[in-house]
């Protein structure tokens, strides 16, 4: 019995080992993972050789290829991905005079997703600290996170990136900083007396970073040799939307915006990821709409916004002695989250006698289509 379970684990093993050779002859398969870290040719970035010739950058660009090439559902993504967002930092770039491979630091920070964050705070397509952003001419408040708008953070990657080669003289240590900050990677070369990113000790989340990079511009530029064979219908096409400008005079509900564009909450969310929950503040916007929103857009929200802001006029509930948000939400059978959404508190607001609060109940026209 000893000796058959042994023998059939080395038949199971001879399989998981053959198999990839096997199939890297049929069409679409997954080459070998040996395979994959054959370069074809020489590697760059940015314009800058990447020293493949020195065995320890070597074997730092293979884990994380193998990492990146492995984890394929985040790789099939990328690619899909990559036809909805690149054109418009490639025209950035370009329009900046900037190397076309910084756009795979995107890829690399955020997956191409606008609302994806770190631990740290970080948020948005380039992962801008709100410092960072905020240094950089984005809006980061209640209201708009421009860190997560396409066009605007991408503007304010590309003021960072040319300050930084300015600075450091190189893109490998312009991206380094770009991971760790100037200041930090500045006080490394100092210490070390050592201005190259190959033969620098950073951190090592750092070290990783480059190399990240380089293995996403890999995949995106020979997504074939690496088994990605995707078809033209299989991308996403580019967001179309057309533009409006809208003056509102006080605090709006965005589904107020919605309406006047003829659509829905989710798509105005969607077409302008930089705004941040449930309202707009007053003030003067440009915002992203469906491409065929019909004409008189700012005609129709001054309408609809009339009659929203009367309406809630009429649904004013006065807080009375006893009263807690609970009790009031089961009073009028609407959920508590309404309550908060409606007036803009969170669950921990204090709410005292002779409060007004804003209750649209079951039946009524409410501020959501």
């Amino acid at each position: 019995m000893f000796l058959r379970i042994w023998v059939m684990a080395g038949l199971a093993m001879g399989l998981l080992v053959c198999a990839p050779a096997l199939a890297s002859d049929q069409e679409g398969a997954v080459p070998p993972l040996l395979e994959s870290l054959r370069l074809e040719q020489p590697l760059s970035f940015c314009g800058e050789a990447v020293p493949l010739q020195d065995p320890e950058v070597r074997e730092r660009l293979e884990k994380e290829l193998l990492l990146s090439v492995w984890g394929r559902d985040q790789a099939v993504l990328w690619l899909k991905r990559s036809t909805r967002y690149f054109p418009v930092i490639e025209a950035m770039l370009s329009k900046a005079g900037l190397p076309d491979d910084l756009k795979y630091i995107a890829l690399a920070e955020s997956a191409l997703r606008p609302h994806v964050g770190s631990a740290k705070g970080a948020i948005g397509f380039w992962q801008f600290l709100p410092g960072t952003g905020r240094r950089y001419g984005l809006t980061v408040n209640e209201y708009i996170d421009q860190r997560r708008s396409l066009t605007a953070s991408t503007r304010a990657a590309v003021a960072y990136f040319s300050e930084l080669y300015e600075k450091f003289g190189s893109w490998s240590l312009a991206i380094a900083a770009f991971n760790m900050g100037e200041e930090g990677l500045q006080a490394e070369i100092l210490a070390q007396n050592i201005n190259d990113f190959y033969r620098l000790y950073l951190p090592l989340e750092t070290q990783r970073y480059l190399f990240r990079v380089l293995s996403a511009k890999l995949i995106l530029t020979q997504s074939e040799r690496y088994g990605f064979h995707l078809q033209e219908g299989d991308y996403y096409p580019p967001v179309r939307f057309a533009s409006v400008e809208l003056t509102c005079y006080e605090e709006t509900s965005l589904a107020v915006v919605a309406q006047a564009a003829k659509t829905d909450f989710k798509r105005i969310k969607d077409l302008n990821p930089e705004l941040r929950g449930h309202y707009l503040a007053a003030g003067t916007y440009t915002l992203a709409v469906p491409e065929n929103t019909p004409p008189g857009f700012q005609k129709r929200f001054d309408k609809i916004h009339k009659e929203w802001s009367q309406q809630r006029q009429e649904r004013i509930y006065i807080v009375q002695p006893g009263d807690n948000l609970s009790t009031i939400a089961e009073q009028f059978r609407v959920p508590l989250a309404a309550i908060l959404i409606w007036n803009r508190i969170n669950i921990d607001h204090p709410i005292h006698p002779g409060d007004r609060l804003i209750i649209f109940t079951p039946g009524s026209r409410t501020d959501s289509r």
